[in-house]
């Protein structure tokens, strides 16, 4: 069989390899893992944070507590929809959801401080309303990330080449490069 042939089939079978690869982690084909690594601090989670049809409470916890903001520690609850959008995305790429965080929630300090030293942050940025995230997934081209969060048209997506992440958010639908 050619090449050309045989690629839409392995395409087709993707999905199924992907659920049958989470079987074997002890994960079930509905459930949502992510692992993900702060780049700043060099902490890593790996959480189950949708088991049997609901959001684990502790899970969505371990990832706040992650996507802190680092320079002053605060913590805010995160919207379940980014976690649902960097799961799918994964899947979406045919890679396990193995995410460098490079920014997560921003306090309004933090946030005023990164604006006043850079025309590239917005002063009403969703970070601090735990809307946003910035990301790579490892082992994928944040090109084509950015390619797939733009068809999936779920929120913001920012195209960083020079520093290497995709801004991803849940505001509304539109894209830019920075």
């Amino acid at each position: 069989m050619s090449r050309r042939r045989l690629r839409p089939r392995l395409a087709w079978l993707l999905p199924g390899c992907l659920a049958l690869a989470a079987f074997a982690q002890g994960v079930a084909p509905a459930d949502r893992r992510l692992v993900l690594i702060n780049t700043h601090t060099g902490e890593e989670v790996e959480s189950v944070y949708f088991r049997d049809g609901g959001y684990a409470t502790a899970e969505l916890g371990r990832l706040d507590w992650l996507l802190r903001d680092h320079r002053s520690g605060g913590v805010l609850p995160m919207d379940k929809g980014l976690f649902d959008l960097l799961h799918e995305l994964a899947t979406a790429a045919g890679r396990e959801p193995y995410y460098e965080v490079i920014s997560g929630y921003r306090s309004p300090e933090t946030n005023a401080k990164l604006a006043a030293a850079s025309d590239g942050v917005s002063s009403r940025s969703l970070h601090m309303k735990g809307l946003a995230i910035d990301v790579r997934l490892r082992g994928y081209p944040t090109d084509k990330l950015r390619d797939l969060a733009l068809a999936r048209k779920a929120g913001g997506v920012g195209y960083y080449p020079d520093s290497d992440f995709v801004h991803l958010d849940l505001g509304r639908v539109r894209n830019w490069s920075g």
